[in-house]
């Protein structure tokens, strides 16, 4: 699947298997779009922006898997160039990574597609087991790290975790490819004040024109194309936009227990979870 057709597939929001045919030559040959060149407009990353969640290990993975699920091409910047990789640091590190709206009181217990989520992990722990099992898988088999793979051996790794359940680590390798896929979408095209679509090139590249907040000046001119630079929901009159600040995830004490001698642990930040 080239760039092109990945663009086609995660803006039509369908559902297929990644095919693994995107190799590094194919890549090379989409160009990334002139927007995601500083000079045309992207600032320059801050590549120096210590990761909040990842350490080494899981940053290398999770920046060459989600630059695998969208390349550079002739339409749009990379996942990376859009700062995806960051996007998703920065919700696992806060109180979405700790689970603070799942339900984590058990049982876990297979379900099913209709039941959603159904395992013992907030979406933090989710990532960090999947990825210390997708580095232990690999060495296993004698194969290299996967940010050291060639661009075809990536995709197949990723389309392997997609169309099966291994298991890493406690984890269905499936059901993490989905997070996984879902969070790249996610970071490629949510407000710039979570941290992904950087300089609103996603936004550019499909005409969205962001939050704007009024919109008075047309309201008597039906049928004018509105035809405008995007804006953020955190965007200031200078046209800064500034990040939401780190929210934490709040760690509630342990509730007592009717049981004397027994507490019945809080909703803190590595207990398990699904959704309610």
């Amino acid at each position: 699947m080239d760039g092109v057709s990945r663009r086609n597939f995660l803006g039509a929001g369908g559902v297929v298997a990644l095919v693994p045919v995107a190799t590094d030559a194919a890549t090379r040959a989409h160009p990334a779009h002139p927007s995601a060149s500083p000079a045309a407009g992207l600032q320059p990353r801050d590549e120096q922006r210590p990761f909040l969640f990842f350490n080494a290990p899981e940053a290398a993975f999770v920046t060459a898997a989600v630059d695998r699920l969208i390349p550079p091409d002739a339409l749009g910047p990379s996942a990376t160039e859009a700062d995806v990789h960051r996007y998703i640091d920065l919700q696992l590190h806060g109180a979405w990574g700790a689970g603070e709206r799942l339900y984590r009181a058990g049982p876990w217990q297979a379900g099913t597609p209709s039941q959603g989520y159904q395992l013992p992990y907030t979406p933090a722990d989710l990532y960090r087991t999947a990825v210390r099992g997708i580095r232990e898988d690999l060495a296993k088999n004698g194969g290299r790290a996967f940010e050291q793979m060639s661009g075809d051996e990536q995709d197949r790794y990723l389309t392997m975790l997609q169309t099966t359940s291994r298991d890493l680590g406690g984890v269905p390798s499936n059901v993490f490819f989905e997070s996984l896929l879902a969070m790249t979408v996610e970071g490629y095209f949510s407000d710039p004040a979570y941290g992904g679509n950087r300089d609103m090139a996603a936004w550019k590249m499909i005409g969205f024109p962001g939050a704007y907040a009024s919109y008075y000046e047309l309201v008597d001119q039906p049928n004018v194309r509105f035809d405008a630079a995007p804006r953020s929901l955190a965007e200031d009159a200078s046209g800064h936009v500034h990040e939401t600040p780190d929210i934490p995830a709040f760690v509630r004490p342990p509730v007592k227990s009717p049981t004397p001698g027994v507490n019945t642990p809080g909703h803190g930040a590595h207990h398990a979870g699904k959704e309610r």
